[in-house]
């Protein structure tokens, strides 16, 4: 790594510090979401500290530091916005500090490597069933001529996007980046696994800031018997059946595996094909001497 990247890797770590201490403050004059509270300030709390430490000591621990931290807080400050909205930044803030670290990661060994890629398989064949759940209870609450249908697929939807819709999506972005992380493929050097990140990243980002206040709002207004979901409700089922052909996406092209490497893995080959060893070269084999009859 040059000079240049590790420069602006270590201001962002008080610049994130800063950050957390701000959404700490937020936290502590909000309401609500009590667990969700509860994970934040303490996230938050951590990330703060171990920020700080990394921006001290950057040689030699510190990028290890900011490498560890934010793996963890980039998918779990998802469920922090719960709680609170501008940890959606957040997110951000810690990928752009991971691109800046520029880690490097063994290589899992085969045992290991199908272990996390059962997981992920797993999780992230789960997330696209959660989601294609949700979009069904939102036609279905749209559509239902029953008040009390109309108002209970609403507040399912809404449970299930809490229980299990978060858990789902996080796990699956963290099992998806060690296995990225831990074999050949990576997470920018082919452009499958980078569109395949970017979706998953995604997705939370608009889920946060979008398709969670459809739902609350659609389940506050149908208490009322009275109360009809109206384009808030097409809404609703818009932005969750993107979300669904968005996952069946990243399915496709992780079994595809279309496009070929992007610019920065096109330099890694190039690179490592500099770096290996040259064969020396054979010598040219003999030839048969002429029979001296011809």
């Amino acid at each position: 790594m040059d000079a240049g990247t590790r420069d602006l890797a270590r201001p962002l770590q008080w610049a994130f510090a800063a950050f957390a201490v701000l959404n700490i403050a937020l936290l502590l004059q909000g309401s609500g979401a009590t667990v969700f509270r509860v994970m934040a300030l303490a996230g938050y709390g951590a990330g703060a500290v171990l920020s700080v430490a990394a921006a001290l000591r950057w040689q030699p621990h510190g990028r290890r530091i900011a490498i560890v931290v934010h793996l963890a807080l980039a998918p779990l400050q998802f469920a922090f916005s719960i709680a609170v909205l501008l940890a959606l930044v957040g997110i951000i803030l810690s990928l752009v500090i991971l691109a800046q670290c520029k880690p490097r990661y063994p290589r899992l060994a085969p045992r290991a490597r199908r272990v996390w890629l059962t997981l992920h398989v797993g999780f992230s064949v789960g997330w696209l069933g959660v989601a294609l759940t949700m979009t069904a209870l939102a036609v279905i609450g749209w559509a239902a001529d029953s008040p009390t249908i109309r108002h209970g697929a609403y507040e399912a939807l809404h449970v299930i996007d809490l229980a299990v819709a978060i858990p789902s999506m996080a796990l699956s972005i963290i099992t998806g980046v060690v296995v990225s992380l831990g074999t050949k493929w990576g997470l920018v050097r082919y452009r499958w696994v980078l569109t395949k990140f970017a979706i998953s990243v995604s997705i939370p980002l608009v889920a946060g800031t979008v398709e969670g206040a459809l739902a609350d709002e659609l389940a506050r207004r149908t208490i009322d018997p009275t109360g009809e979901p109206g384009a808030t409700g097409v809404a609703l089922i818009a932005c969750l059946g993107a979300f669904a052909v968005a996952l069946w996406g990243a399915t496709i092209l992780s079994v595809v595996k279309p496009w070929g490497r992007t610019r920065w893995g096109r330099r890694d080959a190039e690179e490592t094909r500099r770096a290996a060893p040259r064969r020396p070269a054979q010598p040219e084999p003999a030839l048969p001497a002429m029979d001296a009859r011809l």
